[in-house]
């Protein structure tokens, strides 16, 4: 690729790489590799603001997946909503679940099947870090992500950003279309 990016790590990577081994082709290393490290970096960004909150991140988008649906979510679809595997999302129910932020019902149809919905305490929880009031003594966490999220892409080309949008989500429907997660 080498397209002028700035040197970055992954640039660094690249180049350790090349210089072991003269002929491998590190384009696709160039691209995965910054979307991995652009992601991670991220993550912690937003895992710091709500660190304070009580929920960690993964709780708290387990916890927001069936507060913005606003409906009970069958065992696999939080794993679906939180981009996370069924055993993990399941793993992280514990916690919520433990502290009465969300309960699980067994269906009466099917005894292995249990929905998963918020209590008036999980709404809470949710309803607190999204408005920040002050029991988590944090500024706006997800009012404030459009700013963040502005600040971020200030210094990419606005007239290019559609078309990275556009490409990253071809690339997303193509991952999940197949099974990427799942190691293919």
């Amino acid at each position: 690729m080498g397209d002028g990016a700035a040197d970055d790590i992954v640039a660094l990577v690249v180049r350790q790489w090349q210089s072991v081994h003269p002929g491998l082709g590190t384009g696709p290393m160039e691209l995965i590799g910054r979307i991995n490290r652009c992601a991670a970096l991220l993550q912690q960004a937003e895992s710091t603001a709500l660190r304070d909150a009580g929920p960690s991140r993964a709780e708290f988008d387990l916890l927001g997946a069936p507060r913005r649906t606003a409906v009970e979510l069958t065992p696999g679809e939080p794993a679906r909503e939180t981009f996370s595997f069924g055993a993990t999302a399941t793993k992280r129910l514990r916690g919520p679940t433990g502290r009465g932020l969300v309960e699980r019902r067994t269906d009466d149809r099917d005894r292995r099947v249990a929905p998963v919905r918020l209590t008036d305490a999980g709404r809470a929880v949710v309803d607190a870090v999204l408005t920040a009031r002050p029991a988590f003594e944090l500024d706006a966490v997800l009012p404030a992500r459009p700013a963040f999220e502005r600040t971020v892409l200030a210094g990419l080309d606005p007239d290019r950003l559609g078309g990275l949008a556009t490409r990253l989500g071809e690339l997303l429907v193509g991952l999940e279309g197949r099974g990427a997660a799942r190691g293919f």
